[in-house]
């Protein structure tokens, strides 16, 4: 988890990752877009967006699980039950503790990975956003565009801010789309596989689908006002799904787990003694010894009744 943060820190707020510079045709249509400001005068400004998507599931997590505890705990003998559990030598946790820690310490985990991935593919590929133009503000006359199909592909050709230029280089894939399909996903799967108390059987499809329409209208709001292609989007959802889908299946395995611990011992903890009361298997080599001394002994039987 530390070297997945520290990564993302320097993806992030460092300039060890040099973002590939993409060069452009003039006057090219697709990055010509206007632009309608910085990310904070968006529909779905960053800091909303990551307040969801950090604040939500912590929420919607930790309740569920404190509310399945709690049915468990009145529904069942839990003085016969284990009521803690050993996570090392001297440390003990309480099942409700470990389940929610671990899920949510996984989605957290998912969290930095997409960024990882999404922060890799922005600085690998370099793609321009649909406004880019418009913020790079290049000359064309000096740079010789009397026919449009010359391919502009030197850094210095831009005039405008280097913020907004930088920025308009890092839009593939959508950093926004990635975030928002991998907690909804995640939360949705979490919502199917956890809660299976009746009258759910609508409420849960309902409210998964919710999460996930939302997920998609902040795809939508990105190529509405031009600051990601199509593309972007499609590759944002296609990450943040096989990041989430992944560590549900094989990391928390679809959220199984035991709320509370039977008081019946694995089989790894029984006793030795449970071995010694099973009963004695015999080796090949013993069953043929024990045959040819049976045969042996039918054959002098007769001798000893002559005698």
């Amino acid at each position: 988890m530390a070297g997945t943060v520290m990564l993302a820190y320097y993806f992030e707020y460092t300039d060890t990752f040099t973002v590939h510079v993409q060069g452009f045709f003039c006057y090219d249509t697709a990055y010509t877009k206007p632009y309608l400001g910085p990310e904070d005068s968006s529909a779905v400004p960053p800091v909303l967006l990551y307040a969801v998507v950090a604040g939500l599931p912590t929420l919607l997590i930790t309740v569920t699980e404190t509310v399945l505890f709690l049915v468990q705990y009145t529904s069942k003998e839990f003085d016969r039950s284990e009521k803690t559990v050993a996570t090392g030598d001297c440390c003990y946790l309480n099942p409700l503790v470990r389940r929610t820690f671990r899920f949510l310490g996984v989605y957290t985990f998912g969290l930095f990975t997409v960024d990882i991935f999404v922060n890799a593919g922005q600085v690998v590929t370099g793609n321009l956003a649909p406004y880019f133009l418009t913020v790079c503000k290049p000359n064309y006359t000096a740079l010789g565009c009397q026919q449009a199909l010359r391919y502009i592909s030197h850094q210095e050709a831009c005039t405008g801010n280097q913020d907004d230029i930088l920025r308009a280089r890092k839009t593939f894939p959508s950093k926004e789309a990635a975030l928002s399909v991998y907690a909804a996903l995640y939360l949705a799967m979490y919502v199917t596989c956890t809660v299976q108390a009746k009258g759910t059987r609508l409420a849960k499809p309902v409210l998964s689908l919710g999460l996930m329409c939302l997920a998609f209208l902040t795809g939508l709001n990105r190529v509405a006002e031009y600051r990601n292609h199509w593309s972007d989007v499609i590759a944002g959802f296609i990450i943040g799904t096989a990041i989430a889908t992944f560590l549900v299946v094989c990391v928390v395995h679809n959220f199984k787990g035991k709320l509370l611990l039977s008081e019946e011992l694995p089989a790894e903890q029984l006793p030795n003694t449970a071995v010694m009361n099973m009963g004695r298997v015999e080796s090949p080599l013993e069953k043929y010894i024990a045959s040819q001394v049976t045969i042996s002994n039918l054959f002098l039987m007769p001798v000893v009744f002559r005698q």
